[in-house]
């Protein structure tokens, strides 16, 4: 009977394992793209749907098969409406001279990584905050997480430079051309200047908040990432995480809140 079994079972060919593989690390490269957005929670509601409708028609549930069938078969059209911004990055990173060459060295989906964690240099950016603040300089620190934000780095200056508070008072220093627009941090360095972020559509916002501030919560709607700000009328300087603006912190409250968000065990 086993033996019956055995040879009853779909012979699996090389070309097989490579389809599987390559299947396998088109999914991960597109986690990679919408890890840290709203768009991850869509995806897994998709990849959900599909694997139910599978379940149904093995199960042979006629009803179920059909409708499930029907949105799926609908679902491509919209997956590339509700998708066409991680497409279309998907798109532009292949399409980059030196793509394989900027990927980080893996061996198949395991990033090979022997440098030790880095840790955000927090105290570099509340003294930055603070001597802001104290000058009326307004600015815009966004530090990414799981998102690296790349679509929005490659519409500013690239740096990739230590994290200073130097560096970081000249660049939103009113007279340089690099004031405009936020700072974006990844991996505990600088990476770009003036980049534009999208500016939160939320009406319920307060109308004395100024650009720095929509464009702050803009990010935090669409990612993961923590938005610093510092006024440049009032000094004030505020956070947002998740679309949520806490406004008029100090210091030691900022503090507080990067170490919760960019301690080692998160």
């Amino acid at each position: 009977m086993i033996e019956l079994f055995i040879l009853n079972l779909p012979k699996l060919r090389l070309l097989d394992i490579i389809d599987i593989v390559l299947v396998a690390y088109l999914f991960y490269e597109m986690y990679k793209l919408i890890r840290g957005t709203a768009a991850i929670n869509i995806f897994i509601g998709i990849i959900s749907i599909y694997l139910v409708w599978k379940l149904v028609k093995a199960l042979e549930m006629e009803l179920l098969t059909e409708i499930l069938g029907q949105f799926i078969s609908v679902g491509v059209i919209a997956l590339i409406v509700v998708f066409q911004p991680e497409i279309r990055r998907f798109l532009l990173l292949l399409g980059t001279p030196g793509f394989i060459s900027k990927t980080p060295k893996r061996f198949l989906f395991w990033k090979i990584d022997m440098s030790s964690e880095n840790l955000l240099s927090i105290d570099t950016i509340i003294q930055s905050c603070q001597k802001m603040s104290q000058t009326l300089t307004g600015a815009l620190i966004v530090i990414a997480k799981k998102n690296e934000l790349q679509t929005f780095s490659n519409t500013g200056e690239h740096i990739d430079s230590n994290i200073t508070v130097q560096l970081l008072e000249n660049i939103f220093y009113k007279n340089s051309p690099l004031h405009d627009g936020a700072v974006i941090i990844l991996n505990n360095r600088i990476k770009a200047a003036r980049c534009i972020l999208p500016v939160s559509g939320n009406r319920n916002i307060s109308h004395d908040l100024g650009l720095r501030h929509r464009s702050a919560l803009g990010i935090t709607e669409q990612s993961d990432a923590i938005a610093i700000v510092v006024s440049e009328q009032t000094g004030s300087i505020s956070f947002c995480k998740k679309g949520e603006l806490t406004p008029n912190i100090k210091p030691s409250q900022l503090k507080d809140f990067l170490e919760e968000e960019f301690s080692m065990g998160n």
